[in-house]
């Protein structure tokens, strides 16, 4: 069962922008996870670490191509996160997943290891 839930993916045309939002599951009741990110993965591809971002405020985001176009920022309630994607092109079309950790050690990120996950969201991008 998952214990997080994404919501806000789609269709855009390139140049458009989407914001995903991700919270609790409200069957689950999880301690606040100090860490949460999104992740996405490409049909065939692999999965891949977006952006992760810790209750002090601290950002990472680990693609290179969405630095300066994305955006993630908490929620006001606990374990809420949101990615802000600005200017998506047809190479962001994915399946975005929300996660949250205790740890979010980089270690943890390249395997994709987090503590809870929701079940994704599409995003498609036309050009």
């Amino acid at each position: 069962q998952a214990q997080l839930v994404e919501s806000g993916g789609g269709s855009v045309q390139a140049g458009g922008s989407l914001t995903l939002s991700c919270g609790p599951s409200a069957s689950i009741d999880d301690p606040s996870f100090p860490c949460m990110g999104w992740f996405r993965q490409v049909l065939g591809k692999e999965f891949e670490g977006v952006a992760t971002i810790r209750t002090s405020g601290t950002r990472m985001y680990y693609i290179d191509s969405v630095k300066g176009r994305f955006n993630i920022s908490l929620g006001n309630a606990e374990n809420t996160v949101y990615l802000q994607m600005n200017n998506l092109q047809p190479g962001d079309t994915a399946t975005y997943y929300c996660a949250g950790d205790y740890l979010c050690t980089p270690e943890r990120i390249r395997a994709g290891i987090m503590t809870s996950w929701g079940r994704g969201t599409p995003v498609t991008v036309s050009s």
